[in-house]
């Protein structure tokens, strides 16, 4: 569905845009995510809602069949200078694939008196869809901008986009988003 409005206590949430995971191929080129993420956190500053920057370090615990076969540099897991992080913004490092987890992030965003968050990053199937499904379970009107993200799996992707998101929450995409913004009265 459609986002039908911006709530006025909104807060833009980004997973995972991280040198080290915006290096990973993707389906979608990580250059145009990131700029579309660079895009919407202007937007969302300029007009005074909360900005969350979240990056993974490391993998949960857990048995699982995929093995990560990654070469962890102290790089890898600082965010991609291009979202220009403010003092302002509010920045999580997590550990599982959703920002929810163990963060904080709900206290934060209850305590900034937010109804709905705005989602993108990387990656559609995991940090983003698991952050919108505890979003959803608590409670908050999940927005999610699904051309400011990407998967490296196309059907997975698609999965996420098609099957699960409408079930969550209402999708909509950066321009649409931005124009919605610039129609706010402040």
């Amino acid at each position: 569905m459609p986002l039908s409005q911006l709530d006025k206590h909104s807060a833009l949430i980004l997973i995972d845009l991280q040198q080290g995971i915006v290096a990973l191929p993707a389906v979608h080129p990580t250059s145009d995510i990131v700029n579309r993420a660079n895009r919407l956190t202007h937007a969302f500053r300029a007009h005074h809602l909360p900005v969350v920057l979240v990056n993974v370090a490391g993998a949960p615990p857990g048995r699982t069949e995929q093995k990560y076969h990654l070469t962890l540099t102290p790089e890898w897991s600082m965010l991609a200078p291009e979202l220009d992080q403010q003092p302002g913004d509010f920045r999580i490092t997590k550990r599982q694939w959703g920002a929810f987890h163990q963060t904080g992030l709900h206290d934060w965003l209850q305590q900034q008196g937010v109804t709905q968050i705005v989602l993108a990053g990387i990656s559609t199937s995991k940090g983003v869809e698991s952050t919108a499904r505890n979003a959803h379970e608590h409670g908050y009107n999940v927005a999610l901008v699904i051309d400011a993200m990407t998967d490296r799996n196309i059907d997975a992707h698609r999965n996420s986009i098609e099957r699960i998101f409408p079930a969550l929450g209402e999708t909509t995409t950066t321009d649409d988003l931005l124009n919605l913004l610039a129609a706010r009265k402040d």
